[in-house]
């Protein structure tokens, strides 16, 4: 398996470590919130609100970056080393997005989202 296609499987999983530290970052996510965990994380604030929309984000973002990476491996116009590079390019950008999430810095979230989809936009440019 190519770094990229490892870089799928890491921004699979991203919306989920969010997800977790938005249930239990609080400490109030118990089985009895688990019976309708959606109303639960409507009604967090502050630092746990902020994880639960850096997941919604996440799981936004994931569909377009899974298609880049691989319609750039199967029309094989860059190289590979190219598809990697953008492809580790684009997990920093999520890991940083989700830390200025996180400590509310919301010029550099946007920053880093903004990264994050030129890097998508240029994985389908040099499969051009």
């Amino acid at each position: 398996m190519t770094p990229a296609f490892w870089c799928v499987l890491i921004a699979i999983c991203l919306p989920y470590l969010c997800t977790g530290v938005a249930k239990f970052s609080g400490g109030k996510f118990g089985l009895r919130e688990n019976h309708d965990p959606r109303a639960f994380l409507d009604s967090l604030q502050g630092f746990a609100k902020r994880a639960h929309a850096a997941q919604l984000n996440s799981f936004e973002v994931t569909p377009a970056f899974a298609a880049a990476v691989i319609i750039a491996d199967i029309v094989g116009n860059a190289q590979a080393v190219t598809i990697d590079v953008l492809a580790v390019l684009f997990i920093t950008s999520r890991l940083l997005y989700i830390i200025f999430y996180l400590a509310d810095l919301a010029v550099l979230r946007s920053l880093a989202w903004a990264v994050g989809v030129g890097v998508i936009v240029t994985l389908f440019i040099v499969s051009a």
